[in-house]
């Protein structure tokens, strides 16, 4: 696998895919700075070597041409903080003022490049019109450097401009992967492939519709599997139990009942939550009792895992070798139902103090991590959560095959 680690930038320009999608504020302040701080060490290598560096990501979803909430400009002051040094930035990510900002670019310095997603050339590609004018966008940003970087494993499962069309405009020697991205493939490849046993996957979350493909690739991998979240309950219903007002996909319960047989086919240990936090409204200050997991009550709703649930799910945790964590035992951004994600968030942590090797991804299990002060408690966080899921599925990411051939 071609890395950083086996190229000299010296006298290079490197244009790097990095993943600067963050979360901002009111004020349009970085409120979560994991994904800018899971770039630096690659950054540092090209600057290290007495290179520059031409950084360019995406920032949410902007309808239609620049949007002030949307730009890039936002993240300079956390970036540069963190570099300790100025970062020039280019107000646009092509023109011939964004050209001549590179071309006038020193060893040593750094460049910013405006939200990709202002051009809908970067995603907008089913056409063979978007298609052409993909490759052409592509192509002038090829033109900016000698060599080609991509860091960004949040959208390497995305066929877009940056980061996967643009990997064809450079020759194999000069298109490579940067630190992060290989970090995620060497954890995800341990998870999936070398994992030393009991190996235990928790899956959580709202739907069951956004898991059936990774549970099914995993029940060839585990040896536990646990469901907790919202998509519970769909299993819990399938199997005749009482789930109230909580989240169901009704079209999805003969799916939850293949899984689960599937499960018992392939000697997969199934386990389910056995009690709840019930709440009659969807807020924190709903009036709340507990209650067993397939006893729901009308007008009533499921928001988190019980006492008797963080046990047994802890118990099997602490026993396990391989630890994967995608999704949320309950509603944990309000006060009133994090207690579950937090406690096995713990226990995950408590595991991985014990030697076990753990693996976080997917964007609500991260922020549950980061607002728990757990993060460095874990082996790895995965900073990218639809590409951690599709390289689980044993899906090609178009931004890791576009490098790897």
């Amino acid at each position: 696998m071609q890395t950083i680690d086996n190229f000299n930038f010296k006298g290079k320009k490197a244009i790097i895919r990095v993943d600067f999608n963050v979360p901002l504020g009111a004020q349009y302040e970085v409120t979560d700075d994991t994904r800018i701080r899971g770039a630096l060490p690659t950054i540092r290598k090209v600057l290290g070597d007495g290179g520059s560096a031409i950084l360019m990501s995406h920032l949410g979803r902007p309808k239609s041409g620049p949007e002030e909430k949307f730009s890039l400009r936002h993240v300079i002051p956390v970036l540069s903080k963190h570099l300790d040094k100025e970062v020039l930035f280019a107000e646009d990510c092509i023109g011939e003022e964004t050209r001549a900002m590179v071309a006038n670019l020193k060893p040593g310095e750094v460049l910013l490049l405006e939200n990709l997603r202002f051009h809908s050339a970067e995603d907008k590609i089913k056409t063979d019109d978007e298609k052409a004018a993909t490759r052409e966008f592509a192509k002038k940003l090829s033109t900016y450097a000698d060599v080609y970087v991509n860091d960004a494993f949040g959208t390497a499962h995305r066929a877009h401009a940056s980061t996967a069309v643009i990997a064809d405009f450079f020759d194999t020697g000069s298109k490579m992967f940067g630190y992060l991205i290989s970090k995620e493939i060497d954890a995800l490849d341990r998870v999936l492939h070398h994992a030393e046993k009991p190996f235990t996957a928790i899956m959580g979350g709202a739907k069951v519709s956004d898991k059936i493909q990774v549970i099914e690739n995993l029940l060839d991998k585990v040896d536990n599997l646990i469901i907790g979240g919202g998509m519970s309950y769909t299993f819990i219903k399938a199997r005749g139990g009482e789930i109230g007002n909580s989240l169901c996909e009704e079209d999805k319960l003969d799916v939850a009942t293949a899984l689960v047989k599937k499960a018992e086919e392939k000697g997969v240990n199934l386990l389910f939550p056995v009690d709840q936090v019930l709440a009659d409204k969807f807020e924190n200050d709903a009036n709340t009792a507990m209650a067993p997991i397939d006893q729901g009550k009308e007008g009533h709703m499921g928001l988190d895992i019980g006492d008797e649930t963080i046990t047994l799910f802890s118990r099997v945790i602490m026993d396990s070798k391989t630890i994967l964590w995608n999704g949320p035992m309950g509603v944990f951004e309000m006060s009133s139902f994090r207690k579950g994600t937090v406690e096995i968030a713990k226990a995950i942590a408590a595991s991985t103090e014990k030697g076990a090797f753990s693996l976080v991804g997917g964007g609500d299990s991260v922020a549950a991590v980061n607002k728990f002060g757990l993060a460095d408690k874990v082996s790895y966080v995965s900073t990218g959560g639809g590409a951690m899921l599709e390289y689980i599925e044993g899906k090609q990411l178009p931004g890791i095959k576009a490098i790897k051939g």
